[in-house]
Formats: C-alpha cells, sequence, structure tokens
C-alpha cells in the first residue's frame, strides 16, 4: 500500500507539472507564451516534489511503525497450548480471557499470596460488530481434565493454561480459538498510562483487604492503583446513610461483575484514544504482562486490539447456584436450564 501511494505521488507530481506546462504553449501555434509563464512551471515542479516528499515521509513512518510494533509484539510471552484450541470456523472468534494476579504490591509479595493465580476467568466472543462477554466464576465446581477429580474452575489454572482451556472446552462445550492473559499489576498501569478511568459507585465503597477507599458516590476517576483495590475486592462495603453495609449476595458473583465493569471501562477508554504516542506506550507498557497463545500472530492481535477500540462488548451473567460439597468446601453449580441456555451464544 505504500508503494502504491508513492506511484499516485508521483503520478500527481508529474500530472500536474505537464498540465501547467501545457498552458503555456498557444492552441493555435504552439507557440510558447511570454516569458511570465514560467513560473507556474516552477510550481508544478515544486508540488510535484512536494508530494514526492510526502509519500516518503508516509512510507517510512509507515515502515517505522511496523518495526516497533514488531519490537512491542515480540516482547510479549507466548503459551504452547495449540493441542486444545479450537480452529476458527465461521464469523465467530471467542477468546478465553484470564486476569491472573501475582501477589505483587509495589514490587513486594502481598501476604497469604503466593505464586500467580486465575483470578478472572471470561470468555469474550467476537463477531462481526459484535461483542459478548461471559464471566466462569473461579469457584465453579468442575472436572480437572489434569486430575479426572472434582474441584474449583480456577484450580485448573494450577497445572498451566492449557489445562484451564481443556476445562472450559470439556465442562462447559465452548470451543477456545485464542487465549490471552494478563496480570493485574499490567492492568494498574494501562489505567495509569491512560490517565485513570471512570466508574460510577451507588454509594461510597471501600474495602479494607484490597485498598479500594471512594469516599463519595457518583462517578468516580481511579487511577491505577485505586483501579487494582477495585478489581481485587473480595470484602466490598458500602456507607449507606452513615452505616457500613456489607455487600449481600454470592461474593465471586459480585467480584466477577466488577472485573467486567472494569474490563468494559478500560476498552471504552483505549477505543477513545486517538493519541497514537498515548496508545504506543500503552502497548508498550502492557506487552511484558501479556501472554498469548503461540499461534497468535501479530496481525491477528493487533484485529483483537481494534476490535475492542470499537466494540461495547454485552455482559451475559451466568446462571449459578451455591452448594457445600461432601467436604465442605463452598462452590457454585450451574443452574440449570438457565445455563445453557446462556452458554449456547458461546458454542
Amino acid at each position: 500500500m505504500p508503494i502504491l501511494f508513492l506511484i499516485i505521488g508521483l503520478a500527481l507530481g508529474i500530472g500536474a507539472e505537464r498540465v501547467l506546462g501545457a498552458r503555456q504553449a498557444t492552441p493555435e501555434t504552439g507557440a510558447s507564451t511570454p516569458a511570465t509563464a514560467k513560473p507556474p512551471r516552477r510550481w508544478g515542479r515544486i508540488l510535484g516534489w512536494t508530494a514526492v516528499v510526502l509519500v516518503v515521509v508516509m512510507l517510512a513512518t509507515a515502515v517505522g511503525g511496523y518495526f516497533w510494533a514488531r519490537s512491542v509484539f515480540n516482547k510479549i510471552e507466548t503459551v504452547d497450548v495449540a493441542d486444545v484450541l479450537t480452529p476458527r470456523s465461521g464469523g465467530a472468534t471467542n477468546y478465553l480471557l484470564v486476569g491472573s494476579d501475582n501477589g505483587r504490591e509495589g514490587g513486594e509479595q502481598r501476604e497469604n499470596v503466593q505464586g500467580a493465580r486465575s483470578d478472572t476467568i471470561m470468555v469474550l466472543r467476537v463477531e462481526g460488530s459484535s461483542a459478548t462477554m461471559l464471566s466462569l466464576n473461579r469457584d465453579l465446581w468442575v472436572a480437572n481434565p489434569a486430575t479426572g477429580e472434582n474441584g474449583r474452575l480456577n484450580a485448573t489454572y494450577n497445572t498451566g493454561p492449557a489445562n484451564l482451556i481443556q476445562a472450559v472446552t470439556e465442562n462447559f462445550g465452548i470451543p477456545i480459538n485464542n487465549y490471552i492473559e494478563i496480570d493485574f499489576v499490567s492492568f494498574g498501569g494501562l489505567v495509569d498510562s491512560f490517565g485513570g478511568i471512570d466508574i460510577g459507585f451507588e454509594n461510597p465503597a471501600f474495602d479494607l483487604a484490597s485498598g479500594l477507599d471512594v469516599p463519595e458516590a457518583g462517578l468516580v476517576h481511579l487511577d491505577g492503583d485505586q483501579a487494582l483495590a477495585y478489581v481485587r475486592s473480595r470484602h466490598y462495603a458500602e456507607r449507606i446513610n452513615g452505616e457500613v453495609v456489607l455487600e449481600g449476595g454470592l461474593p465471586d458473583v459480585n467480584r466477577t461483575m466488577r472485573q467486567q465493569t472494569f474490563l468494559r471501562a478500560v476498552i471504552a477508554m483505549a477505543g477513545a484514544k486517538r493519541n497514537p504516542l498515548t496508545l504506543m506506550s500503552a502497548a508498550d507498557k502492557m506487552s511484558g504482562g501479556l501472554v498469548i497463545d503461540n499461534t497468535m500472530t501479530m496481525w491477528q492481535a493487533a484485529r483483537f486490539a481494534w476490535a475492542m477500540g470499537r466494540l461495547d462488548p454485552v455482559s451475559v451473567p451466568l446462571p449459578v447456584t451455591p452448594r457445600t460439597t461432601s467436604g465442605g468446601a463452598a462452590v457454585l453449580d450451574l443452574d440449570q436450564p438457565a445455563a445453557t441456555a446462556v452458554l449456547d451464544q458461546f458454542r
């Protein structure tokens, strides 16, 4: 495409010079006009060379942008999961998005948090101009492909991403075409690179464990640290009429809804940015905290980023019901038949 621009530019420049030069001959005799007609000829050359210079600059920018994008893409860690991914068929693509918590805060390991954990598990389905997002609660009771035993969904990640992908496919019947993982700390850096994000709060809220502190209700601007505290919150509490009210319902379900709200806010912020330097800085910061499957090419990653910038994913809640296992563990089961109707949208 840049070569095409170059050819067009050259053609425009040569054409302009020829048109202006042709005006310097009289139609009856073909004789040259007086010397006063020479300046347009010089302007024709100037216009032609200006077009060439502009196209060369565009070409150099395109080439430089490609090599920069390639250098950023090469920083991203890849994981070999090709054997458990499902080849694309049709126009839809299912991405398994995993938010992992490395347990670090300010470079220090948080207490009682060791190693990486799959704290957030989502399926994002992109089809044409629409996108649908489904959260798979970490406490869902599933069969672990690696052991053949039942356990929580997030425990299947302990054996690696391939086992998690296989668990999602086998337990929920959802084919996974691509895998993307990002640690929460990188999310915090991304938020800061965008200048923060806006999240709506019905009431002042806090979580002493995660560090969340929102003193006022309404649309609140969060920096990276507070956004991270919002995503990590498991002991969410609100101040209502001067009293502290603990969040009701299922804590894990509530937390995944907050994570979806956060992800939509980040996607909307990325889509609203038009400054290429800001986007380049954000991409560079994110690359160190990303893990993708080994089948994804740079162009596929670029298409995913482009889709996220222009789509507004619709969140679909997965119907679940709590129960207690024979061993006394509080887990979640699919609430049938409503759950099947939801899962069918991603199959």
